[in-house]
């Protein structure tokens, strides 16, 4: 799936829960100083910033399909190579990272194995591939209160239940099928404070990814009907959006 929400609009939707998720994540892929790595499905740079911040800009590549998030991700990051390219398709030489990241991507790669082998190819022998994807088929995604009240409003209604990578095991069957090694699975809990409903509420109207898509699609009366529903759930605010991602890690040809 290829992103057309401007950088700014994604920063509002997801990028509020990306950046509390990069820390853990990165601490996850056993990331240290020196290695060179490459972030996969940058977006606009909520992972690229948490490894600049740990290993410099010139240790640093990113990649995603969007311009419009490449461009934001190089303004963002100066020194970071910063490139147009899917995670299929990644311009790169056999070997020239430490260790490949994909945050939050897995589940919009058109070929998950295929993009989870690229990022093999171009990691070095006993390299770090590493994914994690929101836990959205145990309901413990940001976006399930939206999701679950959609579907109690309409139970035909598409969801991100079935995404790859969205349920406990899925992410270590795609690396093994990716000829990963040794690949270990685990849950990161994410938690983020909301200040009103309004705050999270308002970002869903942007139409960002499947969820904002859904929203956008159907008529205002719906659209009224759902955020009414949300807003049932959560309450005014303030409140807690406790989430978590199903994170694994694997190796590349380790000795």
């Amino acid at each position: 799936m290829r992103f057309a929400a401007t950088a700014d609009a994604y920063d509002l939707f997801m990028g509020r829960y990306s950046v509390h998720l990069a820390p853990s994540f990165v601490d996850f892929a056993y990331v240290s100083p020196g290695q060179r790595v490459l972030d996969v499905g940058c977006g606009p740079g909520a992972l690229t910033t948490e490894l600049v911040k740990r290993l410099g800009a010139s240790l640093v590549a990113a990649v995603d399909p969007a311009e419009q998030f490449v461009a934001a991700a190089a303004e963002r990051h100066p020194g970071v190579e910063v490139q147009v390219a899917a995670a299929e398709r990644l311009p790169f030489s056999a070997g020239e990272f430490d260790a490949a990241l994909a945050q939050l991507v897995v589940h919009f790669m058109e070929h998950p194995v295929q993009g989870l082998a690229e990022m093999a190819r171009v990691t070095r022998d006993g390299g770090t591939v590493a994914a994690c994807v929101w836990d959205h088929a145990g309901q413990q995604s940001p976006l399930a209160p939206f999701w679950d009240t959609v579907q109690k409003l309409d139970p035909t209604a598409p969801d991100e239940s079935r995404l790859a990578g969205g349920h406990q095991g899925h992410l270590t069957e795609l690396l093994s099928e990716a000829a990963l090694t040794d690949v270990v699975e685990e849950a990161i809990p994410v938690r983020v404070e909301h200040d009103s409903f309004v705050e999270w509420w308002e970002p869903f109207t942007l139409g960002v990814g499947p969820a904002g898509a859904y929203l956008t699609s159907i008529d205002l009366d719906r659209q009224a009907a759902v955020r009414a529903g949300c807003l049932a759930m959560l309450g005014s605010g303030p409140f807690t959006i406790q989430a978590r991602v199903w994170a694994a890690r694997g190796y590349v040809n380790p000795s």
